[in-house]
């Protein structure tokens, strides 16, 4: 069995079980009484202490089903452009989570995409998502780790309506994993973000696309989330629902320069 070591714990998230553990109780607190059945949410992946708790805001109001799609920006900008994780499961250390071969086969069907192992190699942008899924799953479940370059927005939405396609029969979440605006001003990046969010609640991923670029905005997963909401929109997505957005200037004291962390659920 093949099976993944994480690359960014003790770094992004404490390696020790307890410690970790620990780290969730704080950052998370209470879980609401009942939970959203989503298409697809919207996480940021920075260190916990930074991203953490919002990312907490998002995880414990949904349910964990038995399959997981994770999609994430490519940081290394190694491998596959549409990189589909090739090996047979992922460990934290909270545990392995096998991942969903059958559902790799389905998705490996999409003319660009590749079963690939060197874009997860070293991205931390999904394996800091595991630990938040371990904590809060009911049940187990099993992962597709996709790992997304930038590419042209066509292709982008043409896949991620292929990939609803391949969810519609299937009791699935997609987790979209990013960081919003990076290393600006935070009234900066506040008012930059909002263009974003404005579209994203809208679920107007053609406006969230041409936005970015027009207005210079650096959120990492912006094709990872026009992929996901558009699979979501395929899977009868309506609308997005922000639940959090913080940055890092509120745990550092620095607010001239910070990464914005955005939480949302699709419904």
């Amino acid at each position: 069995m093949e099976v993944r070591k994480p690359a960014v714990a003790g770094t992004f998230y404490p390696a020790d079980p307890q410690e970790l553990k620990k780290l969730l109780d704080l950052l998370c607190g209470e879980e609401p009484p009942q939970k959203i059945r989503a298409k697809a949410i919207l996480v940021p992946h920075a260190g916990y202490i930074y991203s953490g708790k919002t990312a907490c805001e998002v995880y414990k109001r949904v349910e964990i089903p038995e399959r997981v799609v994770l999609l994430g920006p490519n940081h290394t900008g190694m491998g596959e452009p549409i990189s589909v994780y090739a090996g047979d499961a992922w460990e934290t250390p909270f545990g392995v989570v096998e991942i969903d071969a059958e559902l790799r086969e389905e998705v490996l069907r999409f003319p660009y995409a590749r079963a690939d192992e060197l874009a997860h190699l070293y991205e931390h942008s999904l394996e800091v998502q595991l630990p938040f899924l371990q904590r809060y799953a009911k049940r187990e479940f099993k992962i597709l780790p996709i790992v997304l370059a930038f590419m042209e927005y066509e292709l982008a939405k043409s896949f991620g309506r292929f990939l609803g396609e391949v969810l519609k029969d299937k009791d699935a979440l997609i987790v979209i994993s990013t960081d919003m605006s990076h290393y600006i001003p935070a009234q900066e990046a506040k008012k930059k973000d909002e263009i974003l969010i404005s579209a994203m609640e809208r679920l107007d991923t053609e406006e969230l696309y041409y936005k970015a670029l027009q207005y210079n905005i650096t959120m990492c997963g912006v094709i990872p989330a026009v992929v996901g909401i558009e699979a979501a929109k395929v899977l009868g997505a309506t609308r997005g629902i922000v639940v959090d957005y913080s940055h890092s200037g509120q745990v550092t004291g620095d607010y001239s320069q910070v990464v914005a962390y955005l939480g949302m659920i699709f419904v």
